[in-house]
């Protein structure tokens, strides 16, 4: 059974930092990827980023390149979110997902097509 828990939510202040955190267990491939996924009430699910188990590839959506750093440490099953400068419209609840397999820019801009979630984690930015 895949488990995946986030951490690392709260609030944060325009242009701060924040760095959320998934602990997953039950992954019994070495072949996928996990990312973060997005969601503000009323509004569609925004693919953030994701990182590839093996080989550490990684993508990211255009909104957050440049100010968000995925990262992986394989010995913890941790995955982290690194988020910089952060700006009101990043505030969401941010789920962790995980899929089987490659992973492609696709998997971002389907976020739904994710099998496995976490519970979210609730981030707040005040200005």
């Amino acid at each position: 059974q895949v488990q995946l828990v986030e951490s690392g939510g709260g609030l944060v202040q325009t242009g701060g930092s924040l760095r959320l955190s998934c602990a997953w267990s039950g992954l019994a491939f070495e072949d996928y990827h996990i990312g973060w996924i997005r969601q503000v009430p009323g509004k569609e699910r925004e693919g953030v980023a994701s990182i590839h188990s093996q080989k550490g590839d990684t993508v990211y959506a255009d909104s957050v390149k440049g100010r968000f750093i995925i990262s992986r440490d394989s010995t913890a099953n941790t995955v982290y979110l690194q988020m910089n400068d952060v700006k009101p419209e990043d505030a969401a609840v941010y789920y962790c997902v995980a899929e089987y397999g490659p992973l492609s820019r696709w998997n971002l801009e389907n976020p739904a097509e994710y099998d496995y979630w976490g519970q979210g984690t609730r981030v707040t930015v005040s200005s």
